[in-house]
């Protein structure tokens, strides 16, 4: 019976793409629309449930009046057939009411909704350009997404399981007393108008204070996240006072806004206890008064009594359930600042896989500024057929990171396009063009995963023996094999650390290249590829990606020169444009930009002052 009910609903399941609505209501509209067909029967099992609680009561009052009535002798003789419908009720049908109520409210909404708040969150996040994650901290952004599941899951079950059935009980009340004696239902309902207009003003008061404490949590999280994840750089420069210093401010600063929170929940206790004494006195005085009158049955002041006391208690709960919704508003607000901004780079809807036979490469009067009036890319256009090998260098700055990342699609071109094999890249599937291009970078980071995870990431159902051979290739088979992790696993099973932090650098590359000669791109392009390598080791990686690039088409960025030397053709960036364009002979030869910066090369490496 649970699983058929947390069955219902699937919250894996791929729904719309769009960017999630910035605004609360609409943000939380979108995430029930996968419950909507069982809303109402859970708004029906809670208000029969009220309607029985609130029932219950007023029924205890009869019986008082009959006990009254009848005397000891005479009640069971005379009611026996009611009382024992009334056991029959309370033992076997009211139960039915509540399990129902919570089966919906706990297996289909609670169950599922969490996790299905923090899916489409990550999954969108997931969906945005490399500059987004570069602009935000990976703590900030990881800890919204964590945030918003509960938040937004225990929002709406509040909303079903507390306000609905307090409505529906304190309507029932009403009703009650305007039964007994519509003296008694006027103060309550003068009461419940009262509650609602304090309950309001501080919920909203609430709300923002929430909000400016969750923003905290997440500044504190983001500081100490990014200490912890470069903690090696922390401790290299003696920063470890420092890095106290900068957890410190934002951590003072979330002690601040928790107090200021604090001093509410301090005020609406103060203000709660004042309007419940209203309540009782405004309810429970005047049943008294009628009784004393004879007005009303001591059976009728007993049940008014009961529904007060109810009331009198319930209101505290229901402040509390207000104030936590206003609350996890505030924390629903402070994560949609990250999961509803819409994804910059994104597939057209016509969008096709790119089909890809020759591997020529296109640029066509490309210019990218990054939005600003310069820097960047401006009007390069350029050519690399099939097979070719093409070096690519310039200084810091010179654009050869942004020709990269725009036909890695990372960003999008402003002006021009780019073409694969007569494809613009903005036309095909991200995923498609991606797949068809191995790229080695510099500083390759690693899954947080084992080795063998890492390397079978290029190429996901590749057998033991084709893993193996790719990491024999990259030099790497050998240390791996060493490995051994805190845990015990060794080998190919032992785990890297965050980032990779438990190698070497050149170790992080050698698993890398692995990766990417197992993904066996027609596209490759290498990023300062064996710079983290030492000499030895460079030597049999270089023999290793020259084989690699047989067949591909490539597009290499050295400041080594040395290293793209070899190269069929090269091209030298300088300020955003190509400068120079030809084989290392020709260049040389011609006495320019490239054959001054040879000359100057310190060690091998190309001077950024140069």
């Amino acid at each position: 019976m649970f699983r058929k009910f947390e069955n219902l609903i699937d919250p894996f399941a791929v729904r719309s793409a769009a960017t999630p609505p910035g605004e609360l209501w609409a943000y939380l509209i979108t995430q029930l629309s996968p419950f909507r067909r069982w809303l109402p029967w859970m708004a029906l099992t809670g208000l029969l449930a009220a309607i029985v609680e609130s029932g219950l009561i007023f029924y205890s009052g009869r019986i008082i009046d009959l006990m009254s009535a009848t005397g000891t002798v005479l009640f069971w003789t005379q009611h026996h057939i009611e009382l024992t419908l009334a056991v029959v009720f309370i033992l076997l049908l009211r139960p039915v009411f509540f399990v129902l109520n919570h089966l919906f409210l706990e297996q289909m909404l609670a169950s599922n909704l969490q996790e299905q708040a923090r899916w489409q969150a990550h999954r969108h996040l997931l969906g945005q350009s490399s500059s987004f994650f570069q602009n935000d901290f990976a703590g900030r952004l990881s800890n919204r997404v964590m945030q918003i599941g509960p938040a937004v899951e225990d929002s709406i079950y509040m909303a079903f399981e507390a306000l609905w059935f307090a409505c529906a009980y304190a309507v029932g009340a009403i009703i009650i007393l305007t039964q007994i004696d519509i003296r008694l239902a006027l103060p309550l309902a003068i009461w419940l108008v009262g509650y609602v207009v304090y309950v309001h003003r501080i919920a909203v008061r609430v709300a923002s204070a929430s909000e400016k404490w969750s923003d905290a949590r997440s500044l504190v999280t983001g500081r100490v996240v990014d200490a912890y994840s470069n903690i090696e750089t922390v401790k290299l420069f003696a920063h470890g006072e420092s890095e106290e210093k900068y957890a410190l401010s934002a951590m003072r600063r979330l002690r601040l806004r928790f107090q200021r929170f604090a001093r509410l929940m301090t005020e609406m206790s103060l203000g709660l206890n004042v309007l419940n004494g209203f309540l009782i006195i405004g309810v429970v005085g005047p049943a008294v008064w009628l009784w004393a009158h004879e007005m009303v049955s001591i059976g009728e002041v007993a049940a008014a009594s009961a529904l007060t006391i109810r009331l009198n208690g319930m209101s505290g709960w229901i402040m509390w359930v207000t104030i936590q919704l206003f609350e996890n508003a505030g924390v629903i607000r402070e994560g949609l600042r990250s999961i509803a901004k819409p994804q910059r780079v994104v597939d057209t809807a016509d969008a096709k896989v790119l089909n890809l036979q020759n591997a020529e490469i296109r640029f066509e009067s490309v210019s990218h500024h990054y939005g600003k009036e310069d820097g960047g890319l401006d009007g390069v256009s350029l050519v690399i057929p099939n097979g070719q090998r093409v070096g690519l260098i310039g200084r810091s700055g010179a654009g050869k990171s942004s020709l990269v990342n725009l036909l890695l699609r990372f960003q999008d071109v402003e002006r021009g396009r780019i073409l694969i094999d007569g494809q613009s890249v903005s036309d095909v599937t991200q995923d498609s063009l991606r797949r068809q291009i191995g790229m080695v970078t510099q500083d390759s980071s690693l899954l947080h995963r084992s080795v063998r995870a890492n390397i079978l990431y290029g190429k996901p159902d590749a057998s033991d023996a084709e893993m193996i051979a790719a990491a024999r290739r990259a030099e790497a088979h050998e240390f791996i094999m060493g490995l051994e992790d805190p845990q015990g696993r060794c080998g190919y099973n032992a785990q890297v650390g965050e980032r990779g932090v438990k190698l070497s650098g050149g170790q992080r590359q050698r698993i890398a290249i692995a990766r990417v000669i197992l993904k066996d791109a027609p596209l490759l392009i290498l990023d300062e590829a064996t710079s983290a390598l030492d000499s030895e080791v460079e030597a049999a990686i270089q023999k290793t990606l020259y084989g690699l690039m047989k067949g591909k088409t490539v597009i290499a960025i050295a400041h080594r020169l040395s290293t793209i030397a070899h190269m069929d053709r090269i091209v030298v960036l300088d300020l955003g444009r190509i400068v120079e364009d030809g084989t290392h002979d020709e260049l040389i030869a011609n006495g320019g930009l490239y054959a001054d910066l040879w000359s100057r090369q310190s060690g091998g490496f190309l001077r950024t002052d140069a």
